[in-house]
């Protein structure tokens, strides 16, 4: 599990490079599905405390504890469903930056007003349904990764690798932990464009559907073109 929890780690500290965390407001984690265990961050540990052996392993079955005398993160069972129900991920990160948890807080979806966001997201960023009290009190954040999963009905996760949770924030994913952690800094730059955006433009439309697809599927998909083979 070295390799895994170093990876682990690596993306975890890449939040603090990145200006994503505040204290220990995130964590990141990620899936090796041929083994069936997750690597998480623990909860509460500072980040200019977490090491690599820290991280801790869980079984992607029933989420209990394999590896590691710590406890995971108090956002692991969204984790679970998350990689449970997107069979295609391979790495989550959340974290509760500025723009991106304001637009969750305002309870509205991150509309695709140009090509930065067309790049990474295939349309817009869905925002969830508020949490019914029930679900709250049952199983929280069990619960979270499920209201996710209903935001995500009809939708491709691996085309849209963000959502914001309402009156929460964001989760991204991606292909690993790395990838993950990527696209939280792509989802709250392009949060904070399209906030600019509106206070410079209060009546924009979005980018026209000819521009998000070209823009999408030049670096997605069979017959991406973008960067080096």
């Amino acid at each position: 599990m070295k390799a895994l929890k170093e990876r682990v780690y690596e993306a975890n500290m890449e939040l603090v490079r990145k200006n994503l965390i505040v204290y220990t407001w995130g964590n990141v984690s990620e899936v090796d599905r041929a083994k069936g265990v997750v690597a998480i961050k623990p909860s509460g540990v500072p980040y200019e405390a977490l090491t690599p052996d820290q991280i801790v392993i869980l079984s992607l079955e029933d989420g209990r504890v394999v590896e590691g005398n710590l406890r995971p993160s108090s956002d692991a069972p969204t984790h679970l469903v998350l990689y449970r129900a997107f069979r295609d991920i391979g790495g989550i990160t959340h974290t509760h930056s500025s723009y991106a948890t304001s637009w969750a807080q305002a309870g509205r979806a991150l509309p695709c007003f140009g090509t930065t966001h067309a790049d990474s997201f295939y349309g817009e960023v869905p925002c969830t349904r508020w949490m019914s009290e029930e679900e709250i009190e049952r199983d929280y954040e069990g619960e979270t990764g499920k209201v996710i999963v209903q935001a995500f009905e009809g939708k491709q996760p691996i085309h849209v690798p963000g959502v914001l949770v309402r009156g929460h924030g964001p989760f991204t994913w991606g292909k690993d932990a790395a990838q993950s952690v990527y696209n939280a800094v792509v989802l709250e730059e392009t949060a904070k464009m399209a906030l600019n955006t509106l206070i410079i433009n209060p009546g924009v439309q979005p980018l026209p559907q000819a521009l998000q697809d070209k823009h999408f599927l030049r670096k997605h998909g069979p017959n991406a073109y973008y960067g080096q083979k």
